[in-house]
């Protein structure tokens, strides 16, 4: 099987300066997620960078398969996979978590909603703002939009070696989901900071110790 892309979502640089648009996740975001939503236990993480996120739902006890465009050195992962060319899902997987590159973002949520039944994405706010986007905004499919309170820290460039700054852009977490229908609902979460050295970008292992929340989902599944 080939697998996908790069992580991003953030940032004011041009598009020229962006590379492949890695933009690495703060831990916090993803806490505050499992925090909310009851999330399957063999998840897809596309555009997994350096590990962001899949550091986080891996010690949060779920299985997770990391692929990416480029390889950036994530633990158990799988390089030189464009995610938008990828016919299926690998087997098992019910859910697509990722914090998608801002300049595909659209069709890489197009493109999970073709392969999987739970779509969760980061992205801006302003990701509402679109009529282009009509049809993955208004199918009955996007159940929540979990929009942060406060601004998430600053998700720099890779390889970004200016000053660290808090973020200006508000985000949100974005589900679909095949089996909901109605209205979206639109929710206002918090995060709390984590002490560095938890995600100080240390190596991590892929062994995993199932939590209660994560070990109902892979029994219900």
């Amino acid at each position: 099987m080939s697998l996908p892309l790069c992580t991003g979502q953030a940032g004011r640089a041009p598009l020229a300066e962006r590379g492949y648009d890695l933009y690495e996740t703060p831990a916090e975001a993803i806490d505050a997620l499992v925090s909310i939503e009851k999330l399957p236990y063999r998840l897809w993480e596309p555009a997994c960078g350096r590990g962001a996120i899949v550091r986080v739902l891996r010690e949060a006890g779920h299985e997770v398969i990391a692929t990416d465009l480029v390889d950036y050195g994530c633990p158990d992962s799988t390089a030189c996979v464009d995610f938008l060319v990828e016919r299926r899902a690998p087997a098992g997987v019910e859910a697509i978590v990722t914090n998608p590159p801002y300049k595909v973002a659209s069709k890489f949520v197009e493109h999970a909603l073709r392969l999987v039944p739970r779509v969760v994405m980061l992205l801006r706010l302003a990701f509402l703002e679109s009529e282009r986007r009509a049809p993955i905004l208004d199918c009955a499919r996007l159940a929540r939009v979990h929009v942060f309170r406060r601004r998430l820290p600053m998700m720099h460039r890779d390889g970004w070696a200016g000053p660290r700054t808090t973020s200006s852009i508000a985000f949100a977490w974005f589900v679909w989901d095949a089996n909901y229908s109605g209205p979206c609902e639109l929710r206002r979460i918090g995060w709390k900071p984590r002490p560095a050295a938890r995600h100080s970008g240390r190596p991590f292992s892929s062994r995993r110790t199932l939590n209660p929340r994560a070990r109902s989902a892979a029994t219900a599944s």
